[in-house]
């Protein structure tokens, strides 16, 4: 079955840039309308961005603006750029299918902190 592998998260000031990426293993069909997520310390966890395969994207409106979902198909890969980074965007980001979750990985430990 498809795997989904995050990275390129870590520890950055209010105000920087992370690039964060989710590789998928499996056949490239199953590469559908993807989505990123994330949860915060006692919160719920919530879509941040979404992106279809004809590269359609949505984003929750706390981060419109700062952040840029994108894919490459021929990589199995998407990704999600942030840009301008607040603290309330701390939490663990994870990617799964938009429709249809795979059980969810470890996903990627984004803090943002002076």
């Amino acid at each position: 079955q498809v795997r989904l592998v995050e990275s390129g998260g870590g520890l950055v000031q209010p105000g920087g840039s992370l690039r964060l990426s989710c590789a998928a293993s499996g056949r490239a069909s199953s590469f559908t309308d993807m989505g990123w997520y994330r949860q915060a310390p006692g919160k719920q966890r919530e879509l941040v961005a979404s992106i279809t395969t004809e590269y359609s994207t949505n984003y929750v409106d706390s981060v419109k603006g700062r952040f840029t979902i994108s894919r490459d198909n021929a990589k199995n890969t998407v990704y999600l750029q942030m840009n301008s980074l607040k603290p309330d965007d701390t939490a663990v980001y994870y990617c799964n299918f938009y429709r249809n979750w795979v059980p969810w990985g470890q996903g990627t430990q984004v803090t943002v902190s002076s």
